[in-house]
């Protein structure tokens, strides 16, 4: 937030600010999802507590497991349609682009959208997310958009708290028609440009 504050000049003219516009609002989204991730995993705890003490005698696996499984929850998932288009308008230079840090994670380099989905499908257990939370991605948003979503958290995995939940949000969104994986690849961009700028400097 600051460095977008700092970079407005003190004497703008709009076609300055229509970029810094774009950017104070993928912010304050970005901000909406961390919000509502943390509420959810909040949450989450809270049911996994009672759940404890219901079955305290119950055999499970992990009191800490509060992402189930497709086949756990009931959901049918061969009935699940995808409600986000394949990412026609992106091309796989452009997301490696704004995402570079994927290619370290894949065996031999990334020259293909299938490159990329394997990698992703890798790099999502690497996050923490389960493989509920990704196929479910992948149904929703289908799996060359989840690819580039697992990309994209991967490349800013240090600002976010909950890689899982955070992906369960953005399924959510775009099972509501209200998400596109565009914001994020464009801030990313802006991102690796000022970096490069930076350095150059």
């Amino acid at each position: 937030f600051r460095a977008v504050v700092d970079a407005i000049p003190r004497r703008a003219a709009i076609g300055d600010l229509a970029p810094i516009v774009v950017d104070l609002a993928e912010i304050r989204e970005e901000i909406d999802i961390l919000l509502e991730t943390h509420m959810n995993v909040k949450e989450s705890n809270g049911n996994a507590d009672r759940s404890e003490r219901q079955q305290s005698d119950s055999n499970t696996d992990s009191i800490f497991e509060f992402e189930p499984a497709p086949e756990k929850s009931g959901a049918p998932v061969a009935q699940e349609r995808r409600t986000t288009e394949p990412p026609k308008g992106y091309q796989l230079g452009l997301v490696l682009k704004a995402c570079p840090d994927i290619v370290d994670y894949a065996v031999n380099g990334i020259a293909n959208w299938r490159d990329l989905m394997e990698t992703a499908a890798q790099v999502r257990g690497y996050l923490g997310v389960s493989p509920s939370a990704y196929g479910d991605a992948c149904l929703v948003m289908g799996r060359e958009t989840a690819s580039i979503v697992v990309a994209c958290i991967l490349q800013r995995v240090q600002h976010i708290n909950s890689a899982g939940g955070y992906l369960r949000v953005l399924t959510e969104k775009a099972r509501a028609g209200q998400f596109s994986v565009g914001p994020m690849l464009m801030s990313l961009l802006r991102t690796q440009s000022r970096s490069g700028e930076a350095r150059a400097g």
